[in-house]
């Protein structure tokens, strides 16, 4: 096989969690539509193994390797770390790691996170995802409301009369629903508000939403579910936020607080979203992490 001919295998360290395996798809995805590769999932090996073979002298160079090594969440560090000396492999990860970024080919970092400017650090707006536009239709909307969190005091009237006013306010074709966090009573009144355009999280399969945000040109989200507000932006929604109020200073609410200030989103009560200046036809950092990976030539690219 020539090296033209070649496909270039991705491996996924995955520690189990939905939301660390999304971001690593997300990205071994967007590569996948730009070249030729193999992408396999594995979880995480023990530490004393992982320790092992990170400090093991005289490994030796195995000649059937991985062309990239990637994960996200701390229980992967060692495994990514380990699978990167017995193979000569670069790993990437997808967060601020728990361990020196410098063991690390690439890092991730999402920019409410703070990371330092060095040059194998790369800082997201957000968290990768896998979401990807549609077509939309005209006049189509979807409405996500959370629930309780660490990070924002849940207030369900507010978040009521703010879905009410959203509604009353923007006659668009609305689609509702909740999450799994939505309490039993937030649910009841939405089901009220919106009658047979509300779906509830339990009645949603795992295509329903990106299926959804593809087809829907605008997209509100309760301040708390800030992973929503990336994907939405990604699938090439005209994104809101419905507002709570923060428990105490943290990242979550950082990184959409840059949203905003650079015009990518807009909040409660800006129903019009008039305050949208940038265009969501240029947010998906999936793919721009993948051109940068590309260029490094890791996937035989040039």
């Amino acid at each position: 096989m020539s090296s033209a001919d070649k496909v270039a295998e991705i491996w996924i360290v995955s520690d189990g969690k939905p939301g660390h395996l999304n971001q690593s798809r997300g990205l071994a995805e967007a590569l996948a539509r730009k070249c030729r590769v193999v992408i396999s999932e594995q979880p995480p090996m023990g530490r004393l193994q992982a320790l092992r073979l990170c400090f093991s002298a005289g490994l030796p160079r195995v000649a059937d390797r991985p062309a990239l090594i990637i994960g996200a969440g701390h229980a992967t560090h060692l495994t990514l770390l380990a699978l990167r000396r017995f193979y000569r492999a670069p790993a990437v990860v997808l967060m601020k790691p728990s361990i020196s970024t410098g063991f690390f080919d690439l890092c991730l970092i999402p920019e409410h996170d703070q990371p330092a400017k060095r040059p194998n650090i790369l800082a997201t707006r957000g968290a990768l995802n896998r979401m990807q536009p549609g077509s939309k239709v005209p006049g189509s909307g979807v409405i996500l409301v959370g629930g309780p969190s660490r990070h924002f005091a849940w207030d369900e009237s507010r978040v009521l009369q703010q879905v009410e006013t959203l509604l009353q306010q923007s006659p668009l074709n609305w689609t509702v629903s909740s999450s799994r966090r939505t309490p039993a009573s937030t649910e009841q009144a939405l089901k009220v508000l919106a009658e047979e355009h509300f779906v509830p999280a339990a009645e949603t399969g795992p295509d329903w939403l990106p299926q959804q945000l593809a087809s829907a040109e605008v997209c509100w989200v309760t301040q708390d579910s800030a992973s929503m507000v990336y994907e939405a932006l990604t699938a090439g929604c005209r994104v809101g936020v419905l507002t709570l109020d923060e428990q105490a200073d943290n990242r979550i609410s950082r990184g959409v607080d840059i949203l905003r200030e650079q015009g990518v989103v807009s909040a409660a009560p800006d129903w019009q979203l008039d305050a949208i200046t940038s265009s969501s036809a240029d947010f998906n950092e999936a793919e721009r992490c993948a051109e940068v990976i590309l260029k490094k030539g890791w996937l035989g690219s040039d």
